[in-house]
């Protein structure tokens, strides 16, 4: 069952950068598990730690960013192949969020019915907003869906949002699995309503 989001605020995570596509999100061995669990632990999992299993110095193993929320990244996030495990591995890993330059259209589609919410930010915003954080780890950041307003510390933007998505996720219409679900005794009479079809 879905609800209405109407804000999302907690620690941030900087991973500043472009075209950070699904396969770098979610390596392709990982696409083979039948369920969507566990999937948060290998996010990113080939840049988190090396060959050898040793973490590296990926910003998602810095314990300063430990618990964040919202992710920020650069221009054309999610690029690359259409693989809906990107948004549930960065979901699943405890994003709720993702504040980047610009996303790549199926991932932002694969993106929005999990209610991980895509926010958009110029280049310019998105460097001072990182380099913001990266020198106060501690800072709450807010993301009013109403408003469309992200604010951190005593700065404040105006976030990009598609009137299309800020509206599901108010009335808590995003998910649309749940949403034909949810009605499906209407499409049974619906269905039954209609004339029988003959199939040659």
């Amino acid at each position: 069952m879905t609800g209405n989001i109407k804000e999302i605020k907690g620690k941030a995570l900087p991973m500043v950068g472009d075209d950070i596509d699904t396969d770098r999100i979610i390596p392709a061995r990982f696409l083979r598990c039948v369920t969507f669990d566990g999937l948060g632990e290998q996010a990113f999992r080939d840049e988190r730690f090396d060959d050898k299993g040793n973490p590296t110095n990926h910003p998602m193993n810095n314990e300063a960013y430990k618990g964040a929320k919202i992710m920020i990244s650069g221009n054309n996030f999610g690029c690359g192949s259409s693989r809906e495990h990107a948004p549930q591995a960065i979901k699943r890993a405890g994003y709720e969020a993702v504040i980047a330059e610009s996303f790549a259209e199926i991932f932002y589609g694969n993106s929005s019915v999990l209610g991980l919410v895509c926010i958009t930010l110029p280049k310019n915003e998105i460097a001072e907003l990182a380099s913001y954080i990266e020198n106060n780890p501690n800072t709450e950041v807010v993301i009013d869906i109403e408003k469309a307003e992200i604010k951190a510390g005593e700065k404040s933007y105006k976030a990009g949002i598609k009137p299309t998505l800020q509206k599901s996720l108010l009335d808590g219409t995003y998910d649309t699995i749940y949403e034909l679900l949810k009605n499906k005794d209407k499409i049974e009479e619906m269905d039954n309503s209609l004339p029988p079809k003959c199939f040659n």
